[in-house]
């Protein structure tokens, strides 16, 4: 999208070769479209003023680690051989998330001072020279993260949660500061990262998510968390972690619930924005059932879960309502391979 040396002329190239289940989140026609318009829109600018598109995740671990070792054989020869004791720790594990969980309840650091090795010296020399240094240092970013991750998957989901969007809450500050003085960023999430859990029964499990942990770090004035929901339609999802993607039907909304609630009184098609101070309505006020899709779903049980208890006015600034919404349109159809274990939770 930046239009860089060496980049492919179209989009769709780029994310045909995303093969990471679930693939339908980044690789369907409407990103295709929107990087399409953001290439076009980045140029007329300078190069230094133009559009970014990044991702905020802990996967991709081993890629990451390919891509410091690449790197640093072009830039710091010298520092490889602290990449390879990184690689090489991970090694035995075949790229398996699992196994190295698994391992990690017998030795407990795992891999942790090889990366934090490998993350203090690329974090000090991307001080020295941000530009060029800047995307081996967020790749080493990941690999902390991501170790993080999966050890705290042996613990159960509630931890692994919380490592994850406080790993998306650090990079996006950091991309933030990359690009410099009032810089801004546009977040693509989910609405259980997005909508603030303290207006959610996460709050009370202990969980925290990205809406909120930026509202913390940057001010709820400079912050604005934008919802979504609909009240039927179709979407793309798995029926189990690693399915095959299926276009399912998305049933009408819970009697109660926010959606149903917005179904009866709002337009088709909607953009709510909040005001500030105590004089709100009780849509805004009360605690209504929200409804959660994931990248697995099973919409006949939908009735008995897939509800998330919502303080609509705390948990967003603003809101985009959809009465009927229609499912992605994926570029590829065939079965990929699973190389992380499943989200918690995966449903949300």
């Amino acid at each position: 999208v930046r239009g860089l040396a060496g980049a492919p002329e179209d989009q769709r190239a780029a994310l045909a070769a995303f093969d990471r289940w679930p693939t339908w989140m980044w690789a369907n026609e409407e990103v295709v479209d929107f990087a399409r318009w953001l290439r076009a829109h980045n140029g007329g600018l300078a190069e230094e003023e133009r559009v970014g598109f990044h991702g905020l995740d802990v996967y991709s671990l081993w890629e990451s680690l390919r891509e410091i070792l690449v790197h640093l054989r072009e830039h710091d020869p010298a520092e490889v051989p602290t990449a390879l004791a990184a690689y090489r720790c991970f090694e035995p594990h075949g790229e398996d998330p699992q196994e190295y969980a698994l391992a990690t309840r017998f030795v407990p650091a795992g891999c942790e001072n090889e990366v934090v090795d490998l993350l203090a010296r690329l974090r000090g020399q991307a001080a020295a020279d941000g530009a060029g240094r800047f995307g081996a240092w967020q790749n080493a970013e990941v690999v902390a993260g991501a170790e993080r991750y999966y050890r705290s998957l042996v613990g159960g989901g509630q931890p692994s949660w919380n490592v994850r969007d406080r790993h998306m809450d650090d990079t996006l500050d950091r991309l933030l500061a990359h690009y410099g003085p009032g810089s801004k960023a546009v977040v693509w999430a989910h609405n259980t990262h997005i909508g603030d859990a303290r207006a959610t029964d996460m709050a009370a499990s202990g969980l925290v998510n990205l809406g909120q942990l930026a509202r913390e770090r940057h001010g709820a004035d400079r912050v604005v968390l934008v919802g979504f929901g609909a009240h039927r339609g179709t979407v793309i999802a798995g029926d189990a972690w690693g399915a095959d993607q299926r276009v399912m039907p998305v049933p009408p909304a819970r009697d109660g619930s926010l959606e149903d609630e917005l179904h009866h009184t709002a337009p088709g098609e909607a953009l709510f924005v909040f005001p500030p101070g105590h004089d709100r309505p009780d849509l805004l006020t009360t605690a209504l059932a929200h409804r959660a899709i994931g990248v697995v779903y099973h919409p006949e049980r939908e009735r008995l879960g897939n509800y998330v208890p919502t303080v609509l006015g705390d948990r967003y600034d603003a809101f985009l309502w959809f009465d009927e919404t229609t499912a992605l349109r994926p570029l590829r159809t065939r079965r990929v391979d699973v190389f992380e274990p499943e989200t918690y939770p995966s449903g949300v």
